[in-house]
């Protein structure tokens, strides 16, 4: 049922969304967020300061009666999610604050909340210092989820104006900051923010992976490896590169290469000792040999012989961390919403920009632009590296269509733009 009145909520949730909120919406992440605090802090004249804050319990302390006040749906339905309470060790523990434990819908919930914080605190300084004087100030917020920093051109204005003023709004709703977690912070001594660490050395801003971050990962995987002593070597890279692949591409938005390489040394320090302690009476040589291989330019490459699908053989090797391409990330526009269809056009370029470089989307164009012949499904031409080409649905997302195959065509950009701004109906092509 949560499910049901998720697909009506979202879509009033997201066109009361502030422009820089990220977290739990649809086409927006953390590398957003990222993003967007590049853009606010990284040139010579942006802001200096920021307010770190962190909401006490969020998800656990929402004032029931703000919930019902304010969000527009079915207020009984409503009201018997948040009271229905949770269960503790077999025992039924009342729920008088908080959003469902566990229910799809509770991000949803929260976002709701918290809409409104970037947009009525700049409308604020607006009031109090008139337009013009409040541009000045430089106050940007980011909100990923509960966590979010708010920018500012001094401490005394985030002390002062700033900080007192998210209290009140976060009192109304029956939240409040966390002391120990909040705090005050020049971008020049840096902070952490995602997993991130934003910093200024001389006057740049590098983002790189937090040593908090970095700490937890490793710990991660040094137990997987402990924790798996007598396993196969290919069973044990396989639970690794998962780990390693997904570490490394959160990460690639930014200056990571440094930390990549210095996680790859200390985790060939714990497989080389998994390695000699399944052979404690051979050579140092022969653990060599067995357990690590050449592949390219590459030496001591942690790898396997394996038997690929086609019958043939060769190696399974560990995730190399350091061969990962660091990209810039295509931050979204801060206005765009998915179910406004002004917008489609913008989300289906968006979604094809972030997933060119996959493997996956590839093999979706590829098999595209095969059914299609090479031409375009809209003026018949071909296309080619020289026209570009735009991933088009048939029936809109925003519609209820999906990103199957069969919902979606290759067009070139000037008929694509033509398809949306004529509304002009595109089929699918039969294979010739």
């Amino acid at each position: 049922m949560q499910a049901l009145y998720l697909l009506a909520l979202e879509p009033v949730s997201e066109s009361t969304s502030d422009p820089n909120s990220y977290g739990f919406r649809l086409n927006r992440s953390t590398a957003d967020a990222m993003s967007q605090i590049f853009v606010a802090m990284s040139q010579k004249g942006s802001a200096r300061w920021v307010l770190e804050a962190d909401i006490k319990g969020c998800f656990d302390h929402i004032s029931h009666n703000w919930l019902e006040t304010h969000v527009l749906m079915d207020k009984e339905i409503l009201r018997k999610w948040l009271k229905a309470g949770l269960i503790y060790k077999g025992q039924l523990q009342a729920t008088e604050a908080g959003t469902p434990q566990g229910g799809i819908i509770s991000p949803t919930l929260a976002n709701v909340t918290l809409n409104g914080l970037e947009r009525e605190l700049l409308a604020h300084l607006s009031a109090k210092f008139g337009i013009a004087k409040a541009n000045k100030l430089k106050v940007n917020v980011v909100r990923y989820a509960d966590d979010f920093v708010i920018t500012g051109d001094s401490q005394e204005l985030l002390e002062q104006e700033v900080r007192p003023w998210v209290e009140a709004f976060l009192a109304v709703r029956g939240l409040q900051l966390s002391e120990e977690k909040t705090r005050i912070t020049h971008i020049d001594s840096g902070f952490d923010f995602l997993g991130w660490n934003f910093r200024k050395y001389s006057g740049t801003l590098l983002i790189k992976p937090s040593k908090k971050n970095v700490q937890t990962f490793y710990r991660k995987v040094a137990d997987t490896i402990s924790g798996h002593k007598t396993v196969k070597q290919e069973n044990l890279i396989r639970l690794l590169n998962p780990m390693l692949r997904g570490w490394a591409q959160y990460h690639s938005p930014v200056v990571a290469k440094e930390a990549y390489s210095r996680m790859e040394s200390l985790i060939f320090r714990r497989l080389w000792r998994w390695s000699t302690r399944r052979h404690l009476n051979k050579n140092a040589d022969w653990v060599k040999k067995k357990y690590f291989h050449s592949e390219g330019n590459r030496n001591w490459v942690f790898a396997v012989p394996v038997a690929r699908d086609d019958g043939s053989k060769g190696l399974l090797s560990l995730y190399q961390l350091s061969g990962t391409e660091i990209k810039r990330h295509r931050k979204v526009k801060g206005a765009f919403n998915p179910f406004d269809p002004e917008w489609e056009q913008y989300g289906e370029q968006l979604r094809q920009a972030r997933m060119e470089h996959s493997m996956r989307y590839r093999k979706q164009w590829v098999s595209l632009y095969m059914s299609q012949d090479g031409l375009c499904s809209h003026c018949g031409c071909a296309l080619t590296k020289e026209t570009g080409w735009h991933d088009h649905h048939l029936e809109y997302r925003m519609h209820g269509g999906t990103d199957a195959l069969s919902n979606r065509v290759l067009l070139h950009p000037h008929c694509h733009q033509q398809a949306h701004a004529g509304k002009i109906a595109v089929t699918k092509p039969a294979r010739s």
